[in-house]
């Protein structure tokens, strides 16, 4: 009865404080927590996702993320739902620790999935994503309505671009690395050095209906200081300029809009307005880094400019 009374205390805990950090997650139950917090496994064969093969999507259970297309999810009778592919980006695959297995998790939220398999011979494409149903939430495709935007910024540590970034509603998913460059697919240690050209950035993928790319916009001014110029607090190189590479002509309009807003109320602004050009993914573990570490950013301060 204690532990059973101490483990309900840990989960309270745990959504207390993710309930603190301001992130747009889903409210868990005492069961959900313990698979996609704690990383704990459902029973076999006890999924409502097990047998279920409908057309549609299947979303992360805390924070909506698509994960999986239903055309991809196949019978392995094994006793859990299983996909043999996953959408592009939703997921991240991380050394278990068990030190044998790899562990699938929602690459926005970082909520434990399940694991991964190969080799099984099971589907031409030899994978088989084992992952929880209680991890999930499956939307029908006639109910599928989402259409989604990309926005792409860079405001000194791109660590503290994304903890930022993560907190708006309608933001599906984030993701760091480097780009306006000349590098092709560079390494963290290439892009210090300062002699790729590229900036420390965060790709978003957001929901248009939800939030808009100029609300986007404005969190990135007033989430860093707009005036520093090769720098953002005390990290100093052009691979911490402040900038914004446009994907389209109106998110060009709607940047330099914004700007002369600030520029009207005395900020140098001296952010960088460039085309979007190839973006590469840094290494997993700067991904995700304060939702993984704790903490704060320590050069990013949100600061009301509008």
């Amino acid at each position: 009865m204690k532990a059973t009374l101490l483990w309900l205390v840990l989960i309270s805990i745990s959504l207390t404080s993710w309930s603190q950090n301001k992130m747009k997650y889903n409210n868990l139950t005492s069961e959900e927590a313990r698979i996609i917090l704690y990383k704990g496994t459902e029973a076999p064969n006890s999924g409502a996702f097990n047998h279920m093969f409908d057309e549609g999507t299947y979303v992360c259970k805390q924070c909506n993320t698509p994960l999986y297309h239903s055309e991809d999810k196949f019978d392995s009778h094994c006793g859990w739902p299983a996909f043999d592919d996953e959408i592009k980006g939703a997921i991240k695959h991380l050394p278990d620790n068990d030190g044998l297995r790899t562990e699938i998790v929602c690459a926005n939220c970082g909520g434990h999935l399940g694991h991964v398999f190969k080799g099984e011979g099971l589907t031409s494409k030899n994978v088989r994503h084992c992952v929880n149903s209680l991890s999930m939430e499956f939307i029908k495709k006639q109910e599928i309505t989402t259409e989604t935007d990309t926005a792409i910024y860079a405001s000194g540590c791109f660590w503290g671009t994304e903890f930022y970034m993560k907190k708006m509603k309608g933001v599906l998913s984030t993701e760091v690395g480097y780009t306006g460059g000349h590098v092709h697919n560079p390494t963290y240690k290439q892009v210090c050095n300062g002699n790729t050209g590229h900036a420390e950035a965060v790709r978003v993928v957001f929901d248009p209906k939800q939030v808009s790319y100029e609300a986007l916009t404005k969190q990135f001014f007033e989430t860093h200081d707009p005036t520093q110029l090769n720098r953002q607090g005390p990290d100093i190189g052009f691979q911490y300029r402040s900038a914004v590479f446009f994907l389209n002509n109106q998110q060009e309009q709607i940047i330099h809009k914004l700007i002369g807003i600030l520029r009207t109320k005395g900020l140098n602004v001296v952010t960088e307005v460039s085309k979007a050009g190839e973006f590469y993914p840094a290494e997993n573990y700067h991904q995700d880094y304060y939702q993984k570490k704790g903490g704060n950013p320590y050069c990013h301060i949100y600061t009301p400019r509008f």
